[in-house]
């Protein structure tokens, strides 16, 4: 079985890690779950990451681990972002870069170790077996998500075609540009004068996902299960289950469950999970001066090193019609912004057109966030909307934010 560890790293991974384990956040084509389970051919069983986490409970994730992490486990590092066609090791340690990202426990880890911020799989190395070195790359930063999309997409993309019953696409349903390939499985749909840009990587369309016309997909792109395409340019993204995106969007993932359903430019950024972006929302990417990009962060504001980077959206973060939003922008989970242009960075569950915010108020949050879910089919039980409100009155104690 495996556990995912989130570092003290991973756990600053702001806005996601106020919401979110590392685990399932969306990287390339899988969430970070799915991938490892790839991998190691094994069965997720649990999570550790922040206090405030435990309860955290979406879909077919497994719950925060509970106890002692018994011998035999696989331990994974979830910074760590193998490439999908590694090859099985039987291997006790696997690392990128030489740096440790999962161990198979010869020996139980108690929860109390794992808890230690100074913690690392370094310290648990079995005594015995062997080491192998896998492809890969580390999420150093938050904004790596960003950093290294392409180069994950190019390599997933054609190994999750090989364990899907994807198909190429047949001749004459689409126009297709470049050499790289449209995979599709059952049940997409593609309508007429759609046109397919495979010249920089390939596209792959999951189960009942939907393309309407005058779109123009380019690759290397992920449009999952039952999502939906719904006309402009989408090109370089990863777009989760059961999105709907229209407009320009630009080397960007989106977790699953969100919204960008209009016109718009979003690019280089990240949707958490049930985000919706108001028509006309669009995010600045590149500085007018084409330096680096600073973003906030939870250790204070640092220079990314990057050329381009959009917004980081936390879970259930909504914005209104025609809102702007700056270069390497981020928005805290459940928050609620609209007119005027918001600051570098927005707290979690703040409400208002322009700072000081004010606050999302606990219950407006859960009952908002309980009939979006519910326009998607999805039921917010009575244990989810207890956690919530315990994530509300965390994230909104929460001092590292800036509140003005």
């Amino acid at each position: 079985m495996i556990i995912f560890y989130d570092d003290a790293r991973a756990r600053r991974f702001e806005p996601f890690a106020t919401t979110l384990p590392l685990a399932e956040m969306r990287m390339g084509a899988l969430l970070q779950r799915e991938r490892w389970q790839e991998v190691l051919h094994a069965a997720p069983r649990g999570f550790v990451s922040s206090p405030h986490l435990e309860g955290f409970a979406e879909f077919d994730a497994p719950p925060a681990h509970v106890g002692d992490v018994p011998a035999g486990t696989w331990l994974v590092n979830t910074r760590a972002v193998p490439l999908l066609d590694t090859v099985r090791s039987t291997a006790t340690v696997l690392a990128i870069d030489h740096q440790v990202a999962a161990v198979k426990l010869a020996a139980a880890v108690s929860r109390e170790q794992l808890q230690d911020v100074m913690f690392a799989l370094e310290d648990v190395l079995p005594s015995t077996g062997s080491m192998a070195n896998i492809p890969g790359v580390w999420l150093e930063n938050v904004w790596d998500l960003v950093a290294h999309l392409q180069t994950v997409l190019q390599a997933d993309i054609p190994a999750v075609t090989q364990r899907t019953e994807a198909v190429p696409l047949a001749d004459g349903i689409a126009t297709i540009l470049g050499s790289h390939g449209v995979f599709v499985e059952a049940d997409a749909t593609i309508e007429p004068q759609v046109v397919f840009d495979t010249t920089l990587g390939p596209v792959l369309l999951r189960r009942g996902a939907v393309v309407q016309a005058f779109s123009r997909v380019a690759g290397p792109c992920y449009v999952g299960r039952e999502a939906s395409v719904l006309g402009g340019r989408v090109a370089g993204c990863a777009i989760g289950d059961v999105c709907r995106v229209h407009g320009e969007l630009s080397a960007s993932i989106l977790v699953g469950h969100s919204n960008k359903g209009h016109d718009g430019f979003v690019g280089h950024s990240v949707l958490g999970r049930w985000v919706n972006l108001g028509a006309g929302t669009t995010t600045s990417n590149l500085k007018n001066t084409y330096g680096t990009v600073s973003l906030w962060t939870p250790d204070g504001v640092q220079d990314t090193k990057l050329q381009f980077l959009g917004t980081l959206f936390g879970d259930h973060a909504k914005t209104g019609i025609g809102l702007r939003l700056t270069t390497g922008c981020v928005v805290g989970a459940g928050a609620n912004v609209f007119d005027a242009m918001p600051p570098k960075a927005v707290a979690p569950f703040s409400w208002g057109g322009a700072p000081p915010y004010g606050r999302f108020a606990e219950e407006q949050f859960v009952n908002t966030a309980e009939r979006m879910m519910a326009r998607r089919h999805v039921v917010m039980s009575a244990s989810a909307r207890g956690w919530w409100r315990r994530v509300h009155a965390v994230a909104s104690a929460d001092t590292r934010w800036p509140r003005g």
